[in-house]
């Protein structure tokens, strides 16, 4: 049996930005900054994927009983 460790966007998102801010800093030298790129890769390929799974799902939700999907618009409270 094989164990899938969840994916937590939010703290993801948070690694990304602080990664940003350290990239443009410009304090890193090249090989720190090249890590820290593909650090970066990883994390938004990970959230990518953690996205479209949550779209997938949300598509599943909304399906009709005729197998339509019925997308509505979302709107947030201001």
């Amino acid at each position: 049996m094989t164990t899938k460790t969840k994916f937590n966007l939010e703290k993801s998102l948070a690694d990304l930005e602080t990664l940003v801010e350290e990239l443009e800093s410009g304090d890193l030298p090249l090989d720190k900054a090249m890590k820290k790129f593909e650090e970066g890769i990883k994390l938004t390929r990970g959230c990518q994927a953690a996205l479209k799974e949550a779209e997938q799902k949300v598509e599943i939700l909304l399906k009709t009983a005729g197998g339509e999907v019925s997308l509505q618009e979302f709107d947030t409270p201001d």
